[in-house]
């Protein structure tokens, strides 16, 4: 037994700081967490899961009409369902499994306060290791008048939504502002997404932005693209937002859906020498930032998505527990849960690349009857060896994606690509066809060029 009073303090309870502090507690590590607000963070009760379950009853009834049947959504059972999942905004259940798994949860907003050292309040406690995981919050841009009104809503707020709003304006059309949107509008609300970019999902190529775009618009959506918001205000019961295309835009409810920002603030970095910079905590490749002290999830900057925090947090445990382990970020795959899904993986750009439309696989015919108009795709990017990434539009894309990442990641050739049998009838046979089409756009580069006097000789 060592002098600390554990081996490892895990600063902030979010999905990821969890993560890690079970895989460190499973390795036989005397583990505590420190927590300010609700054990299992953002995702658990503000982001993720709330989201995804607002998202669900409007896909299902979508999904019931392509497929010939009827159905309509309930409203009042939709939330309920959403407070269900969120298990009423009450944390016993991870208490319980925190407790299950032998670890301690320190109440309070914690700090560091030297190498090894967490204060809780009044209390200080020791470590043989700390590992910071104190998340993000979300970002208010300088929108002329946006800060100083009243009962905006962030992630928080939406996913939280005690009643669907009448029209709902949403700036940023990002992941949030996407996902958020189509719930409402399912749900039977007016939306409004106000988005600078030319086209929504503005990190994501260009073609998957622009295809969900038209499928938000054809279910009544207003996209506003390319257009910055100048000024904010209220005016009696309504928002409004000024465009600086001259256009105003009102409705009852303002969604600010705009990014995050890692929160690194009073946190106590200056307690043990290190500064911060306006990405997050700097971490080296096996995230570690300085001696006795480690960085996972949103506070890194690295990317902002809760499976990469859970994935850095193995990355921490395998190191803290005696297996030298780095990150590799070349193949993170981005879902973003709209219906259909809009799903990426690896590089958005490439030498060579094959697209393969979804309305040409075997399934698609069978999923919809308005099969033959689907927008969903998948367009595979390689260098001409391997695949180097992947992105694609379609109902659940983001679990056929996986093939594509799990290739990106272990390098596979294109040929043992080529090779593989995908079942039928799947949305994963559209590998094969896009495959297909990368295979003969490279092969047909590589063709040695045909000139002179013989090349048209018979």
């Amino acid at each position: 037994m060592s002098d600390y009073d554990y081996d490892v303090i895990v600063l902030g309870a979010g999905a990821p700081g969890e993560h890690c502090a079970g895989a460190l507690a499973e390795g036989g590590l005397r583990v505590a967490v420190v927590e300010r607000a609700l054990a299992g963070g953002e995702c658990s009760y503000y982001a993720c899961i709330p989201s995804k379950t607002l998202l669900r009853p409007g896909e299902a009834v979508g999904q019931a009409r392509e497929a010939a049947a009827s159905a309509q959504v309930d409203v009042k059972a939709a939330l309920a369902w959403r407070d269900f999942m969120v298990s009423n905004y009450s944390d016993a259940g991870q208490q319980a499994w925190l407790a299950g798994k032998g670890i301690d949860l320190i109440r309070g907003t914690g700090r560091l306060a030297g190498p090894g050292m967490v204060e809780v309040g009044e209390k200080r406690y020791t470590a043989g290791d700390v590992v910071v995981a104190t998340g993000s919050d979300p970002v208010i841009p300088p929108v002329a008048g946006l800060r100083e009104l009243d009962g905006i809503w962030t992630n928080r707020e939406v996913t939280a939504m005690k009643a669907v709003p009448r029209r709902l304006l949403i700036l940023g059309g990002g992941p949030v502002g996407a996902e958020m949107g189509q719930a409402v509008r399912r749900l039977g609300g007016e939306v409004a997404i106000v988005e600078a970019a030319p086209h929504v999902l503005i990190h994501e190529p260009a073609p998957l932005g622009d295809a969900l775009g038209q499928v938000l618009r054809g279910e009544g959506t207003e996209l506003h693209l390319g257009v910055h918001a100048t000024a904010a205000r209220r005016d009696g019961d309504d928002y409004v937002l000024a465009l600086d295309n001259g256009t105003e835009l009102r409705g009852d409810r303002l969604l600010v859906a705009t990014g995050r920002r890692p929160r690194t603030a009073g946190i106590g970095l200056d307690t043990v020498g290190v500064t911060a910079g306006p990405k997050g905590i700097p971490v080296d490749a096996r995230l570690r930032v300085t001696d006795r002290l480690w960085a996972l999830g949103d506070v890194t900057g690295i990317r902002l998505l809760t499976h990469v925090g859970e994935y850095q947090g193995e990355v921490i445990a395998s190191n803290l527990l005696g297996e030298l382990r780095e990150a590799h970020y070349e193949a993170i795959p981005d879902v973003v849960y709209t219906d259909p899904q809009a799903a990426a993986v690896g590089a958005a750009e490439a030498p060579f690349s094959g697209t393969a439309q979804l309305s040409e696989v075997a399934k698609t015919a069978t999923y919809t009857h308005a099969y033959a108009t689907s927008p969903g795709f998948l367009t595979l990017l390689s260098d001409g060896e391997r695949l180097t990434g992947a992105y694609a539009l379609g109902p659940e894309a983001g679990e056929w994606l996986q093939q594509a990442t799990l290739a990106i990641r272990a390098r596979v050739p294109l040929d043992v690509l080529r090779d593989v049998i995908q079942p039928f009838p799947t949305f994963s046979e559209i590998h094969a066809a896009a495959l297909k089409v990368l295979r003969n756009q490279i092969t047909a580069a590589r063709l040695p060029a045909q000139s002179g006097p013989a090349a048209g000789q018979g």
